[in-house]
């Protein structure tokens, strides 16, 4: 079957309808990760959106449930060059094409999806129609799409209400693994009967209690948490400061999420309660620029964002760069940033946009990637770390 894919500036592609059959207007984003398309389509980042994967084949490795970083598939759609209708692996539980018509999700295959980033980097990102209906009226669906905004979608994406995911013993012959590890409480139990006792390791976040404030959280982030020990309880977006605060929590993590970060009013007022409290606290993604704009800083929207898992950032303090996974169209103006109360921590290499902060005489620091990483490199996954290091040394200076 016939689809269009019909950008605001009258740009018209024509493809092949897959996913399901439905009629979508989205902001139009494009994603360079060369893997990892089950993770992007699950990422609640991408709510409000439809993705173009670069990458000229998707679905060769099919779907693998269990790497899914959320409960479901948030873009509006998926754009892809060619979409593989066979899959090759063990793991594989069905093809792309099958999970996409199961989450509701429809997208258009065999389009130039070179030449669609190519539109979306000269002028920036727009929003677009993905459509099977061949007699559409041009002049009629340019307006729709000139009026279409993402709008609220935290609330969309949050937990509905709090959950707690308990800390783990690391099972590896190498010590620890990368924070994408699966061996969470029950796992590890399991692994007490199947593995060589000398191969348990006890992690370093073991004890401390963090409380995760869900604003559209991969799982990975929370499971980064846990299998460093960490005994993390993820709270929905509306929860008030004052609540989490009365838990006593040892840090509290501000997570990604979608949208713009201007619309989230509420919790940003909450946020500024929390900074204003001494608990360590680190942010990713929207967090980050909430908690920038909750102390007075300004966010603005990028020509065309970050999204992808090769984008190089350089620690201002140490001089490392590190390779990092990144989806985010938003971005923290240093312009308009007060030196006492934060300065630049981390810059994106390529073209110099602010990538985190380090707030002055606070626990606080806060990225603007994805130290989870999934998908993506795990060179930055040292920050949870970093973290529950600052965690250890508040609880210190409270004894």
């Amino acid at each position: 079957m016939k689809a269009f894919l019909i950008l605001e500036d009258g740009t018209i592609f024509e493809g092949t309808h897959i996913g399901v059959q439905k009629e979508i207007i989205s902001e139009i984003v494009f994603n360079t990760s060369m893997a990892g398309y089950l993770e992007v389509l699950t990422d609640p980042s991408y709510a409000g959106q439809a993705v173009c994967m670069t990458y000229p084949l998707i679905g060769n490795y099919g779907i693998c449930k269990e790497d899914m970083e959320s409960r479901r598939a948030w873009p509006d759609g998926l754009i892809v060059r060619e979409l593989s209708r066979v899959s090759s692996n063990f793991r594989c539980d069905m093809t792309i094409q099958q999970f996409l018509e199961e989450q509701g999700v429809p997208g258009i295959a065999g389009i130039d999806t070179r030449a669609l980033t190519r539109i979306l980097r000269e002028k920036g990102t727009m929003n677009g129609m993905i459509t099977t209906d061949e007699t559409y009226q041009l002049e009629e669906i340019l307006p729709k799409l000139k009026d279409y905004t993402t709008g609220k979608v935290v609330e969309r994406v949050t937990c509905q209400a709090e959950y707690t995911l308990a800390g783990a013993k690391e099972l590896s012959d190498n010590g620890p693994v990368s924070g994408s590890s699966r061996f969470v409480r029950e796992d590890y139990e399991k692994g007490i009967r199947e593995k060589k006792p000398g191969m348990v390791r006890e992690l370093n976040g073991r004890g401390l209690k963090v409380a995760l404030l869900d604003l559209g959280a991969k799982d990975n982030i929370a499971r980064s948490l846990a299998a460093r020990g960490c005994e993390v309880t993820i709270y929905p977006a509306g929860t008030k400061a004052q609540e989490i605060i009365g838990t006593n929590p040892d840090g509290i993590m501000l997570s990604n999420g979608p949208g713009d970060p201007k619309a989230c009013t509420e919790v940003i007022g909450e946020i500024r309660k929390l900074y204003e409290t001494d608990i360590p606290i680190f942010a990713i993604c929207l967090g980050h620029q909430l908690m920038a704009l909750a102390t007075g800083a300004d966010t603005f929207k990028m020509k065309y964002g970050h999204r992808g898992g090769n984008h190089p950032v350089k620690d201002l303090e140490t001089g490392r760069v590190y390779i990092s996974s990144q989806n985010h169209g938003y971005v923290v103006d240093t312009d308009r940033l007060d030196p006492q109360v934060a300065i630049p921590a981390f810059i994106n290499v390529n073209d110099g946009t602010n990538e985190g902060l380090s707030y002055t005489n606070k626990n606080i620091f806060t990225v603007q990637f994805h130290p989870e990483a999934c998908p993506g490199p795990q060179d930055s996954g040292e920050l949870f770390d970093r973290f529950i290091a600052m965690m250890r040394k508040t609880e210190g200076n409270a004894k």
